[in-house]
């Protein structure tokens, strides 16, 4: 059996496809498309794949541990609510053979054979444990008359860092919700960010790009980078009725940090790879003529 642990920091694993069943010191934690895990730093686990097969994310965090984002003026209703997170009841493995322990350590891999199972801790107490969460649970916050508010008003989760409003990293979603605001253009605006942002669809068709972003791929917007809606959601939001209008049919996620994000070589490799990603804004028209009413 393989068993692993991060030195480095705590991981939040983001399942796009197939069950997981998280087995770890503190106790089983099975995670499906649609709900989070954080594995905090340090803790000894092993991953089952119910159905043979699974995809996802996953965001190593080396900064604050994650928590709940502060609600200021939104009160103690709305986001994501502390009763929903769940941790795993004890349980523990009693298993006396060969088994493999691989560890991350100061950006490093190293791996030890053990002749027993590192899941042996009995009954555990306190406030460092994994946990999961439903994204189901999550209550979006938005604007109820006009204006397309930040995508901060979506936080899941925080890692905070030492300058005040910007996070280490947040981990943020785009949940099934209705869109009421009028005299608005309703998906993301164009604009650049102090933020790297860093996108993933779990399901359904994003409202910003609804052509070549598919489920289980992703999007990378470093800080500075300008960019927005494609031409075929800006002519579609352009031009739609402004009515009441539910999107239901869709999940994706963010995160975003202060910190800029590399590829890597293998990432950059991909025969997936949109070589040609600018040209999804090349058919944006000039609308603006300056003869103003």
């Amino acid at each position: 059996d393989d068993y692993f642990y991060n030195a480095d920091g705590e991981l939040l694993i983001v399942p796009q496809f197939g069950d997981l069943r998280i087995f770890t010191e503190f106790g089983l934690i099975e995670c499906s498309p649609g709900e989070i895990c954080v594995v905090p730093r340090g803790v000894k686990f092993r991953v089952e794949l119910s159905a043979g097969l699974s995809r996802g994310y996953v965001c190593e965090n080396y900064g604050a541990p994650f928590t709940l984002p502060y609600r200021g003026v939104i009160g103690a209703n709305g986001l994501a609510n502390p009763r929903d997170f769940f941790s795993p009841t004890a349980a523990f493995e009693d298993k006396e053979t060969p088994c493999r322990l691989s560890v991350k350590w100061g950006g490093r891999f190293y791996r030890c054979d053990l002749d027993h199972s590192p899941l042996d801790v009995v009954a555990w107490h306190g406030n460092y444990a994994p946990y999961k969460y439903d994204l189901r649970k999550f209550c979006p916050v938005g604007a109820v008359l006009f204006d397309h508010p930040d995508p901060s008003i979506f936080t899941v989760l925080t890692s905070p860092s030492d300058e005040s409003g910007v996070g280490n990293v947040d981990f943020a979603i785009f949940p099934p919700r209705w869109q009421v605001a009028e005299h608005t253009f309703r998906p993301p605006w164009y604009h650049l960010n102090i933020m790297s942002e860093f996108m993933g669809l779990i399901y359904g068709r994003y409202d910003a790009k609804p052509s070549g972003f598919e489920p289980g791929g992703m999007s990378l917007h470093n800080a500075m980078l300008p960019h927005g809606p494609d031409a075929e959601a800006f002519e579609q939001a352009s031009e739609a009725d402004l009515g009441p209008v539910k999107i239901d049919d869709a999940l994706a996620f963010m995160f975003e940090s202060r910190l800029p994000l590399y590829p890597t070589s293998f990432a950059m490799s991909l025969e997936t790879l949109h070589q040609d990603y600018a040209e999804c804004w090349s058919d944006l028209r000039r609308n603006f003529t300056g003869n103003g009413p």
